[in-house]
């Protein structure tokens, strides 16, 4: 079966950026993709308007701007774009956040050599060998492999990232169920990690790039390094009952967007993503 690969966009104010990000579709990763997805959440500096203004220049057969209708946060726009791609067919889902701190480049490899099939999940890691950081501390560079040697130590599946901007995902995993009782915030990428571990998915995580330089962090260190820790704790002490639990704050029926642009020219349209 050949592939079919959307490559998911999400946004939270990324006007300065995501014209950026779009402009690295070009050559063959672009070749490789079906459709771009971006999908806004919420964004108030414009950056739906650039997305727009910046699409001529993705050199892919298909370009989507769209906006969630709530806002469902960085996890609950991936459970949107994962709706989505199941139902169209998708075989894979890449993720390449939209304020331009990864970089498209990355995942060729990983598409060149097929790993994308041989694996439901490739993960891009900031912490592997073979990584390069720009712009990131000593500190939270320190921080955040102590943090996946904790991972490594309490799920006994080696972990040298947990949650960067850049991966592809089989529809293994777009297309499970469980996916929709993760964190719709910015912890969505641990418990998918760890629903990844516990499925025994076959994952795979691979080097890229990484840098800081205009973008605007969303993420307090100190409050999220304590709930990273907690939900360790809790899947190491109940993991049956943590298997189970819904761990969304706000239990959305479904998830929604709004096209607000496409390339293949038809009118805006509303997609009704999923029903939780």
């Amino acid at each position: 079966m050949p592939d079919k690969i959307l490559a998911f966009i999400p946004c939270y104010n990324c006007a300065p950026q995501i014209g950026r990000v779009l402009r690295q579709f070009k050559g063959p990763v672009a070749d490789r993709i079906n459709e771009i997805l971006v999908l806004d959440n919420g964004s108030s500096d414009g950056t739906v308007d650039r997305a727009i203004d910046a699409a001529p220049e993705a050199e892919v057969g298909r370009l989507t701007v769209a906006r969630n209708q709530a806002n469902y946060n960085l996890g609950g726009s991936h459970k949107a774009a994962f709706a989505y791609a199941a139902a169209h067919d998708f075989t894979h889902v890449l993720v390449l956040h939209g304020d331009d701190q990864g970089s498209i480049s990355d995942i060729e490899p990983v598409l060149q050599g097929g790993l994308h099939r041989a694996h439901d999940a490739c993960l891009g890691s900031r912490f592997a060998r073979g990584s390069r950081l720009l712009g990131y501390s000593r500190f939270r560079i320190f921080g955040n492999h102590v943090f996946n040697a904790l991972f490594t130590l309490g799920t006994g599946r080696r972990v040298t990232d947990l949650g960067s901007g850049l991966n592809i995902f089989g529809a293994a995993v777009f297309r499970d169920p469980a996916v929709q009782r993760y964190a719709d915030d910015l912890r969505f990428n641990i418990f998918l990690l760890l629903g990844l571990f516990e499925a025994k998915r076959r994952v795979l995580f691979f080097p890229i790039s990484w840098r800081e330089d205009d973008q605007v962090s969303n993420v307090k260190m100190t409050s999220q390094a304590l709930r990273t820790l907690a939900i360790l704790r809790d899947r190491t002490l109940r993991r049956s009952a943590f298997r189970q639990t819904d761990h969304r704050a706000v239990k959305h029926e479904r998830y929604a967007f709004d096209v607000v642009f496409s390339t293949a020219g038809q009118a805006p349209a509303a997609i009704d993503a999923v029903s939780a």
